[in-house]
């Protein structure tokens, strides 16, 4: 059973001796359930890149918990059969009371034991899930203070020191609201939903445009502080779904142009994992998705296309690089930038997140490395069409390249556009 941690350079996932950035689906498909070319579910989106499943559940009790731990291990003997983690949502079980006594648990106390040791040692398991969004402003005045979660944590590193566990915060809440849940866990992240009719009703900010996925990335990094954060972004959700109590609602999904700028904003405002919600939600799939449980639709149109571009040769590197020492800026203050590292490569990740087209310039590359100028860069991730273009063959030129002068290049950026440059040092 591998030891999984988190990398206390660059936030991404240690997995044994593997370095995984976390690309996770809330709620994968159906373990037994088959892709639309007759693949294995699981198997199908594994080769896509697929990282991690999510599995667990809400609520967990004494006289279920048998039952649900041999479910659960079920689960994750699919997931890892086809080289997946599962990402396991214990519910409220890590909101813990105080002990009555030094050396009497509470019965939750005593549930959450029962439910870790039965799992734990599970090589399919890959991190805990701890309670869900705490601290949403629609659970009113009975939102999760820290205390609970915090001794829950402290629990966790007790009975499972392998696992990290994850706690996920909604929107609507500032950064030093957020902060005294730093204690609580070892990656925390946000919610955020924003394509919608009328747009951007999840979460309530001013901002009702794709964009306001980084305003809650910078948000929750600043809560985090030097643990890392992952994003959650929208394929459904429940503001998306039509119900009895609902039926004005009209489904909306984001565009490939959408999600894939959604996912770079998050990685260029400092996320080191991503999840994808809302495939399960099978009210608002086709007919034959619902049929087969998870929206193979969304999948096939926009998913699996940015799955493709991020877990590329190219572009998986800079994702999972640490910081770089330079800091490399834009010209203008709708384009934002982040620099990465790793040895003697430099990748440059930049989204323009408001302004027309235009020119943009940017600075701050080195100057020199071991005596050579830098004088070029390749531009390693621009398409958005489906299917995506063909990977290069041997001796084939990068698509394109950006000339170097005075430390710094000029690119041309449009609205959504979103871009990883590669600089060979």
């Amino acid at each position: 059973m591998p030891t999984v941690t988190v990398d206390p350079g660059s936030g991404a996932l240690r997995v044994g001796s593997r370095t995984l950035f976390p690309l996770c689906l809330s709620n994968g498909p159906p373990p037994d359930g088959r892709a639309p070319n007759g693949r294995n579910a699981l198997e199908e989106v594994a080769a896509a890149g697929v990282n991690l499943i999510r599995t667990g559940a809400a609520v967990w009790g004494p006289e279920t918990a048998p039952g649900m731990i041999q479910l659960e291990r079920q689960k994750l003997d699919a997931a890892a059969a086809h080289g997946l983690f599962g990402w396991l949502w214990l519910g409220d079980l890590t909101d813990l009371p105080p002990r009555p006594s030094p050396n009497t648990p509470s019965e939750r106390e005593k549930l959450l034991a029962t439910v870790v040791n039965g799992l734990k040692t599970h090589p399919g398991l890959g991190l805990w899930k701890g309670v869900d969004e705490p601290r949403n402003p629609a659970r009113g005045d009975k939102w999760i203070r820290p205390a609970g979660l915090v001794r829950g944590y402290e629990r966790m590193g007790q009975l499972d020191g392998k696992h990290p566990l994850v706690l996920i915060q909604a929107p609507g809440s500032t950064a030093a609201q957020l902060t005294p849940y730093r204690p609580a866990f070892d990656v925390t992240g946000m919610d955020i939903y924003p394509v919608s009719y009328p747009p951007g009703i999840h979460g309530g900010a001013k901002n009702k445009t794709v964009t306001v996925v980084g305003d809650w990335a910078r948000v929750i990094g600043q809560a985090a502080g030097p643990k890392p954060f992952w994003m959650t972004l929208q394929i459904a959700w429940t503001g998306v779904v039509r119900s009895k109590d609902r039926p004005a609602v009209v489904p909306r999904f984001p565009t490939l142009q959408q999600e894939r700028y959604m996912a770079y904003q998050s990685i260029v405002d400092g996320a080191r994992g991503l999840v994808f919600f809302g495939g399960h939600l099978t009210q608002v799939c086709t007919p034959a998705d619902a049929r087969a449980g998870w929206n193979w639709t969304f999948w096939e149109r926009v998913l699996r296309p940015l799955l493709a571009e991020l877990t590329s040769d190219d572009v998986l590197p800079a994702l999972v690089a640490p910081k770089a020492k330079a800091v490399v800026k834009a010209g203008i203050s709708g384009v934002e930038v982040a620099t990465r590292q790793d040895g003697r490569t430099l990748w440059v990740l930049a989204v323009r997140r408001d302004g027309g087209t235009s020119t943009v310039g940017f600075t701050g590359l080195p100057s020199k490395h071991d005596g050579q100028q830098l004088t070029r860069g390749e531009v390693l991730s621009e398409w958005v069409q489906e299917p995506p273009p063909p990977p290069l063959l041997p001796g084939e030129e990068i698509l394109r390249r950006v000339g170097v002068e005075d430390r710094g290049f000029r690119d041309w950026f449009g609205p959504l556009d979103a871009r990883v440059y590669r600089f060979r040092l």
